[in-house]
């Protein structure tokens, strides 16, 4: 079993962007921009936000950060939104989820500039990822895309079974595993909640990507040996040892599920490190001009 690290990886991915944007500064020309909206105070949602704001300081990209109080009228929402399209500094305009029930959030991914859409949501950059049109992949199944390239897993003829069908991550996930590319060429079963043989499913997969928001929800007894197991599930769970009061976990049971695998995503320390890695790169891909790293 080899721990498949986030860690690891996201730096690589970082450290070859820092020297792509020093590379940038020296021949003049313009330093990415990335713009990041937060609405509320979701702890999850200020944590992800911070993390994605230092690693831009970290590679050299430049930030904004737009805080509004929960109760933001959805036009006056939008109307930032438009501002940020119509200002050529920005890059990549981020609006951090989930937003408040009285905003319509599709509408506001809607009102987001695609060419500046680096979290892949437009329904023209999802159409053109369905289409195999190069364009702005959502960054957690980019991300994961990038740390099976990395670790050089063979996808190729493999049988993958996604377990969740959003569109940030699950439908996403099952188009980009089915390419005809490397990583792809996988023979993909999407799976939800209304799926009756799910545990049967499993034992077939060589590769499982739980993407359902349950902790623990996938046990040592839906995996064969040998899978690769990728756990997308960040899940806050009560722990009155930690300071915090809370700790995380995946979707997965990792230490039951570890032992029977041949690799294995951990939480934290897994995906969520390579969907900001992956977000930075669609914000470079942005400032020079190019509609996304993957075709």
């Amino acid at each position: 079993m080899q721990i498949l690290d986030g860690k690891l990886v996201s730096a690589a991915i970082k450290a070859e962007l820092a020297e792509q944007v020093a590379q940038l500064k020296a021949e003049g020309k313009k330093t990415p921009h990335l713009a990041a909206i937060l609405v509320g105070n979701n702890g999850a949602s200020e944590t992800y936000v911070a993390s994605k704001v230092k690693s831009c300081a970290e590679i050299g990209f430049n930030s904004t950060l737009l805080r509004f109080d929960e109760h933001i009228s959805e036009k006056h929402l939008l109307d930032h939104i438009t501002s940020l399209n119509e200002n050529a500094d920005i890059d990549g305009i981020l609006v951090q989820l989930p937003l408040p029930k009285h905003i319509n959030e599709e509408l506001v991914i809607n009102n987001i500039d695609p060419s500046k859409d680096v979290d892949g949501f437009h329904p023209m950059n999802v159409g053109k990822m369905v289409s195999g049109l190069p364009t702005f992949i959502p960054a957690t199944p980019y991300g994961i895309m990038l740390m099976l390239e990395h670790y050089n897993i063979e996808t190729k003829g493999k049988h993958a079974v996604v377990i969740g069908r959003s569109h940030i991550v699950g439908t996403p996930m099952s188009i980009l595993l089915s390419r005809n590319s490397n990583p792809g060429n996988c023979t993909v079963t999407l799976t939800h909640s209304q799926t009756k043989n799910l545990k049967e499913l499993c034992l077939q997969a060589d590769i499982i990507v739980a993407a359902i928001g349950k902790p623990g929800f996938v046990t040592a007894d839906m995996v064969k040996e040998g899978a690769v197991i990728i756990d997308v599930g960040i899940n806050r769970i009560a722990d009155e040892t930690k300071k915090s009061g809370f700790r995380l976990v995946g979707d997965v049971k990792f230490d039951e599920v570890a032992p029977k695998s041949s690799y294995i995503t951990p939480v934290p320390g897994g995906v969520g490190l390579m969907t900001i890695a992956a977000l930075l790169k669609n914000t470079y891909h942005a400032a020079i001009g190019q509609k996304g790293g993957m075709n």
